[in-house]
């Protein structure tokens, strides 16, 4: 039998674990940081003022992970309150634990993702992925045979198959863009989306970062150039790179969809995403998963997916949380210094051919590298094998080369081993 003092005694004991103090001592030196008033720029190089945002995480730091834009981890206080919701679930009598105590939150983490990136909460559905997302738009528009989709040959290839298979089914037409690597120019975007429009257009996909090189494209040009074409051109957004990596508004875009991943920049729990659909678009847009009738108009139908987690959407609202205690500008800065540290020290070899735009306005995290004499396949598992760095090898015909992608818990110093890795490399080869 447990008594109270022995209770106590052990509740006490497990509140002091060192994990539990130290843990608690990181996010109070965060919280006394975030109230600096230096600019965002100023800060970017402070490693001071990044030091508890790294300890934030839990990381093996004999791995360093340069793809952070595959997906990221948890700040180690997420992923506790993950197992927390997900051990209360399997506590308490499960049907009431999902249904009536942990999904009914679900509106408290819409609400605050709504307001801080500018939109109505009722145009907000909380999905799994932006590939759930985007899917939802991309096969729930209703076409007809002959009718014509506009993207590029460099979006991500999940999107791409969705259309394809429209193709196969429906004998809709995909029409791809070549877009410019890198593209500095936003005119000339905007230009090669607008030449690939005749009258048989009906809906454009466009990437907000495009996944293989970090490209930001003017999304907000082209959705205003699209909504004077044909009667208004409806446009979808991939945003699994953008939301959390830099500031915007959704709404400042003016697009009609947006489709995000959560556990990217957000740093969410895996399985975590959202959409959003301008409210006179949310009932002609079919759900993949079918909703009782009479929800025709609520952004809600698109989250009948049947027995899930709830844990995990619930705990984005602690992700959004550390992320506004850091900050929009200081993380996009910090994204940006980083980039720029290990993009600068591979210039200077002389042997760096970039696909990433070097404008401040046109990247942020993500870089992509091809390094003249290495084969960037072979590069890659070199990397991973000899000194367990962990990059992508993009091996698309327009932009191949190393995507590197750090976050905001990567160090200075392990963007220096990367950096040492590349110039053995260049001067010595992979052997």
């Amino acid at each position: 039998m447990l008594h109270r003092r022995t209770f106590l005694a052990a509740a006490a004991a497990a509140a002091c674990s060192p994990a539990l103090v130290a843990r608690g001592r990181t996010l109070s030196a965060l919280r006394e940081r975030a109230g600096d008033p230096r600019d965002a720029a100023s800060l970017a190089s402070d490693e001071d003022f990044w030091l508890p945002v790294q300890q934030a995480f839990m990381q093996d730091r004999s791995i360093i992970n340069l793809n952070n834009g595959g997906t990221s981890p948890c700040p180690t206080h997420v992923h506790d309150a993950l197992k927390l919701r997900l051990d209360e679930a399997n506590r308490l009598p499960p049907p009431y634990a999902l249904w009536q105590l942990q999904h009914p939150q679900y509106e408290v983490v819409r609400t605050r993702l709504a307001r801080h990136w500018g939109v109505d909460a009722e145009e907000l559905a909380l999905t799994r992925n932006s590939s759930e997302s985007l899917m939802i738009c991309q096969l729930g528009i209703d076409l007809k045979p002959g009718d014509e989709i506009v993207t590029s040959t460099q979006d991500y290839p999940r999107m791409l198959a969705a259309f394809r298979q429209r193709e196969a089914r429906e004998g809709v037409k995909l029409v791809q863009v070549k877009l410019p690597v890198p593209c500095e120019d936003d005119g000339e975007a905007v230009r090669r989306f607008e030449a690939a429009i005749t009258p048989r257009t009906r809906l454009i996909l466009v990437s907000h970062v495009i996944n293989l090189t970090g490209q930001i494209l003017p999304v907000r040009q082209i959705v205003a150039m699209a909504r004077a074409r044909n009667g208004g051109i409806p446009v979808i957004v991939d945003g699994a790179h953008a939301l959390a990596q830099f500031r915007f508004s959704i709404a400042d875009l003016g697009c009609d969809y947006y489709g995000v991943s959560l556990h990217k920049w957000l740093h969410a729990p895996v399985g975590t995403g959202l959409l959003y659909v301008r409210r006179d678009k949310i009932a002609p847009l079919w759900p993949l998963t079918p909703a009782p009738p009479g929800r025709e108009s609520d952004i809600r139908k698109f989250e009948e997916i049947g027995t899930h987690p709830e844990a995990n959407i619930l705990c984005v609202a602690e992700a959004l949380t550390f992320h506004q205690l850091i900050g929009d500008d200081r993380k996009e800065a910090r994204l940006r210094y980083l980039r720029e540290r290990w993009t600068a020290r591979l210039a200077s070899s002389g042997r760096a051919t970039f696909n990433t735009p070097a404008s401040p306005t046109h990247a942020c995290a993500i870089g992509n590298v091809r390094l003249d004499g290495l084969d960037t396949a072979k590069l890659q598992a070199w990397l991973w094998d000899k000194h367990r760095i962990l990059t992508v090898a993009i091996l698309h015909e327009e932009c191949t080369g190393l995507r590197i992608s750090p976050s905001i818990y990567t160090t200075l110093d392990e963007l220096d081993r990367f950096g040492d890795a590349i110039e053995h490399a260049l001067a010595h080869g992979m052997g």
